[in-house]
């Protein structure tokens, strides 16, 4: 790199501020501005369904604005203290400006500063040094990584905390695993999340609009009716369940766990012990083209997640979401225990991209899989369909195809598809 390049890499500025996610709550965009003129902008996600042991997000507790919800804090550590220590650093490193900022909050959970203004920094950042390289976000991002288009795994039934409780489970999602091209995979979602409405209605449930990532999300009489429905609007789709498109569960279990290994599925009337999860769990397995699980247990039940990936593992996707918190030493303790075999990959919860993409490679290193995903809480920036294609995962989670949050990721990958040249399909 030529000293004019270098010079114009430089980070001059640094800026943050509120905006709304897709529910309407606060959360933090930055705009970077490099020493040769490049600007660049990065708008952060937030969860609903959250892990005890994400980062922080940090909210300013202020009761008479968004019920404490603000993130008025959170952006004014931008300006006020990240700008000045990452001045004049070069923007291309990814390393070393997380890690400056890493130490700059000094917590283990980067409490201090939030990891939203961390992490808004970070993609800020990172979109800024690939503009002033000329070069698409994804590239940059892959840093000679294997770039590939990811699989999307598509939310069509929504439960838990994304639909009001209707039922127990989290999502229940579309997977096109037997379909050559992103374009046509996505093709085939639409048409499958059409088929469930008709399904659902013909059934007599109370169709009321959209959940949270913009899934159905009807009273349903019991978990078990979404899969029912699911696998059959696969079929009336034209579709082949399980050789073309099968199913994804995120059961999300650590938001209706009682304590002391019980499971309460209250819309069922009934509550199940950690033994008792797996064997539903297997029994679903048989009798439906299920063939990746999320969250299936409680995000501390260790010896029950080795007791279901030795069940199920050698046959099933295995992901740990609120259990590893896209979090390395959880993730290392997970393939050091046989417990999951892939982890779902969410780079606020960890809050930098250099230890996001650290998750992804020790995941790839135990050959283990990961899924890219976005939050409940999402926005218009198309940040995470350039981060899914420059880690090649493989497989990307963003909700459903109905919110234009969601289609903003959907949409940016078929550009890269039409545009690239990127390989594509499930590992």
């Amino acid at each position: 790199m030529n000293s004019f390049m270098a010079n114009a890499l430089q980070i001059e500025a640094l800026t943050g501020w509120e905006i709304l996610d897709s529910r309407g709550r606060p959360t933090v965009a930055v705009e970077a501005r490099l020493a040769g003129g490049v600007m660049a902008q990065a708008q952060v996600p937030s969860g609903a369904s959250t892990g005890t042991h994400e980062a922080v997000e940090l909210r300013d507790g202020d009761a008479g604005r968004y019920g404490g919800k603000g993130t008025r804090r959170a952006a004014a550590h931008v300006a006020e203290i990240i700008a000045p220590a990452l001045a004049g650093m070069d923007a291309a490193d990814q390393a070393a400006v997380d890690g400056r900022m890493i130490a700059l909050d000094a917590t283990p959970d980067k409490s201090r500063l939030g990891a939203n203004a961390i992490l808004g920094v970070s993609c800020a950042v990172a979109r800024a040094a690939a503009i002033a390289r000329g070069i698409p976000l994804w590239q940059h991002l892959a840093a000679g990584r294997p770039a590939r288009l990811p699989v999307p795994m598509v939310n069509i039934f929504s439960g838990g905390l994304h639909a009001g409780g209707n039922v127990e489970f989290q999502d229940f999602l579309a997977l096109p695993n037997g379909i050559a091209a992103y374009s046509e995979a996505l093709r085939a979602i639409v048409m499958i999340h059409a088929a469930a409405r008709e399904l659902a209605e013909a059934r007599g449930y109370r169709m009321t609009g959209v959940a949270d990532e913009g899934g159905w999300g009807p009273p349903l009489p019991s978990n078990e009716t979404a899969l029912e429905l699911l696998t059959q609007a696969i079929e009336r789709a034209g579709y082949k369940p399980g050789a073309e498109v099968s199913i994804a569960i995120d059961v999300a279990s650590s938001h209706f766990y009682s304590g002391a290994g019980r499971y309460e599925l209250k819309s069922e009337g009934r509550t199940l012990t950690s033994a008792e999860m797996v064997d539903l769990l297997e029994r679903w397995c048989a009798r439906f083209p299920v063939i990746s699980i999320e969250d299936g247990l409680f995000e501390d039940d260790w010896a029950g997640w080795q007791t279901l990936t030795a069940r199920l593992g050698g046959r099933v996707q295995l992901v740990g979401d609120d259990f590893f918190t896209t979090n390395p030493a959880r993730v290392r303790r997970g393939i050091a225990g046989h417990a999951a075999n892939a982890v779902l990959v969410k780079m606020n919860q960890i809050g930098t991209l250099t230890e996001t993409f650290e998750v992804v490679g020790l995941a790839r290193a135990a050959g283990w899989r990961a899924v890219i995903s976005a939050r409940s809480g999402e926005t218009e920036d198309s940040f995470l369909a350039d981060l899914a294609t420059a880690a090649g995962a493989g497989q990307i989670k963003v909700g459903s195809i109905t919110r234009s949050e969601r289609l903003a990721k959907y949409n940016r990958l078929l550009e890269l598809e039409a545009r690239a040249g990127l390989s594509y399909g499930w590992l």
